[in-house]
């Protein structure tokens, strides 16, 4: 059996110029790195602009387990599916980070038969869009750090200072440090940290910047730092937004790639999801909606997470209207919920299926919260018996929601045709009877109302507590006028509530809020929840041990 990587390199990719021209992109548009992957101009999205949207198509899940649940591995399948029942479908997904491909959870870029390509390229340095980030990100910390040693002008307390520095890797020794050491030459000795860059406030602009005009005003709104008086410090009073501008112009293009079966893909940003927001970029779904009659798109981990975070916050500021859900889960994982310890999962067992087949009732119950239609996929293993299949789609009969067996990652496109029917039909019979697609929560409401609207309807909680710190920190956010963002919480993927230990639908629980943070330029506020880092660490047993380059320069290991 062939590895992903192995899959990838036997594939036979077209110049991405035929890519390009099959979705009707003048050659003029089209700003090629290489010969299978490209960035897209400027000028295309006032070429397309007087073309209607196609249908949005979210792809989220379960909450993940070690099983795994296969999520972008369905949406680049479903892509392929489309392709093959002779749908228009553009895909548009997120750049995976560096930290998980040489960390823990390996490449990003799906799985067997149902990849982006060229994958290499997409899971490393791809287009340059992650190093444009750091270095915008940096730059912003080296101009404030200047600014305290050429005087201080504005008066900027070192002691709140509220900008990091970042980098794509996971790196656990950086999350707290101490800069400007060495005397007084080298700076003004204070405490700092780095995030991942994935998990950075840039990040999260790039991601929902509708242009450069709107990225440029949405960098200066960064909050930087507080003054002695108490007085909020933005990014436009240092100056850096040009230059930061400069650094992100190119990153902020959308980049154009392809599946195995050569449909159209655009991966563009990459937030986590359990951290910052968990989509891909505003500007690069919404050229799929207007080249392809579908776009394709994914929210990172559970529906708890990403999903809520494409609905509350993506869908808000883009403007974006979803026509479905694709609901992705496994048998196993099911099980898994149920209790079933990982080396059992193979093993039928109806009992711990029933049990915890609830957590999938969570999210779909969840997704129609949205009033948004919903579709089931389940990743089908070999090991899935037919007892347990039936089971579940018998469950789903009762909810009223179509599942679709699906086995993309071992036939590709083939293997998604039934789920890529059954969506094109629950999208036709929504759009004929009409959908009422919106926001959980108004933003007019308080931040603590935001924060207890999704614990209680979304993951299910009693209620919310908040910590000295938490109440401290939402308490000064309101006080210098920014009560009126959407709230993005940080919490455990693994579990609906706070502890990633309650697997299932968990009971008698409360969120407890640590601490709260404003990302005034991206325009939500951090709520931060358990133990969640803005920097991992490398697990005892890196990914990167597996991952080589000879000498020919062949990649091998890579996931």
């Amino acid at each position: 059996m062939l590895s992903d990587i192995e899959i990838a390199q036997n594939a036979k990719m077209k110049k991405i110029s035929e890519i390009a021209a099959g979705l009707g992109i003048d050659e003029n548009d089209l700003e090629p790195y290489g010969h299978y992957k490209a960035k897209l101009s400027e000028n295309l999205y006032s070429k397309l602009a007087f073309k209607d949207d196609g249908k949005l198509i979210l792809v989220t899940a379960i909450n993940p387990t070690p099983a795994g649940e296969g999520k972008t591995t369905v949406s680049v399948g479903l892509a392929e599916a489309m392709g093959r029942i002779g749908k228009n479908a553009v895909l548009a997904l997120r750049e995976p980070s560096l930290g998980p491909v040489f960390g823990m959870k390996g490449g990003a870029a799906g799985g067997g038969y149902a990849q982006v390509v060229p994958m290499e390229d997409i899971n490393l340095h791809f287009t340059g869009d992650m190093h444009a980030i750091t270095a915008a990100n940096n730059l912003l910390c080296a101009m404030i750090d200047n600014h305290l040693q050429q005087g201080n002008e504005l008066g900027i307390d070192p002691r709140r200072i509220m900008f990091k520095r970042c980098l794509d890797m996971n790196d656990r020794a950086l999350r707290n440090i101490v800069v400007g050491m060495g005397g007084k030459a080298n700076g003004v000795p204070r405490e700092d940290g780095f995030n991942i860059t994935v998990a950075s406030e840039i990040m999260a602009i790039l991601c929902l910047a509708t242009d450069i005009t709107d990225l440029k005003e949405r960098i200066g709104n960064i909050l930087v730092a507080y003054n002695y008086s108490g007085e909020p410090i933005f990014a436009k009073q240092l100056g850096a937004c040009g230059a930061m501008t400069a650094l992100l112009k190119d990153a902020l293009k959308p980049n154009l790639v392809q599946t195995l079966e050569n449909n159209p893909a655009f991966i563009h940003g990459g937030p986590f999801a359990n951290i910052a927001h968990g989509c891909n970029s505003i500007r690069a779904t919404k050229l799929a909606l207007k080249l392809g009659d579908y776009c394709i798109t994914e929210a990172g981990f559970g529906s708890d997470l990403g999903a809520e975070k494409f609905f509350d916050i993506k869908c808000r500021y883009g403007k974006l209207k979803p026509a479905c859900v694709v609901l992705v889960a496994t048998i196993k994982a099911l099980k898994y919920n149920g209790g079933v310890l990982k080396n059992d999962l193979a093993k039928e067992n109806m009992w711990a299926l029933e049990k915890g087949i609830v957590n999938l009732q969570t999210h779909i119950e969840n997704m129609y919260k949205y009033h948004v239609p919903v579709v089931v996929a389940i990743n089908r293993f070999a090991s899935d018996t037919e007892a347990e299949i039936k089971f579940v789609k018998d469950f789903c009969a009762e909810m009223g929601v179509d599942v679709s067996m699906c086995e993309v990652f071992a036939k590709g496109g083939e293997g998604g045709i039934d789920l890529a029917q059954k969506v094109c039909e629950t999208i036709q019979y929504c759009s004929e009877n009409g959908s009422d697609f919106k926001p959980l929560y108004s933003t007019e409401l308080s931040i603590k109302e935001k924060v207890e609207k999704i614990a209680t309807e979304i993951y299910r909680a009693d209620g919310v507590v908040y910590t000295p710190q938490a109440e401290k920190a939402i308490k000064e956010i309101e006080s210098i006028g920014f009560r009126d963002l959407a709230v993005c919480i940080a919490k455990t993927q693994y579990s609906l509530s706070d502890d990633p230990t309650l697997l299932g639908k968990p009971k008698n629980f409360r969120i407890t809020v640590r601490d709260a943070r404003l990302s005034s330029g991206a325009g939500f506020v951090v709520i931060y929840t358990g133990d969640i880092l803005t920097m991992p660490g490398l697990p005892k047993k890196p990914a990167a041990l597996d991952i080589d380059c000879d000498n020919n320069g062949n990649i091998t290991g890579l996931f």
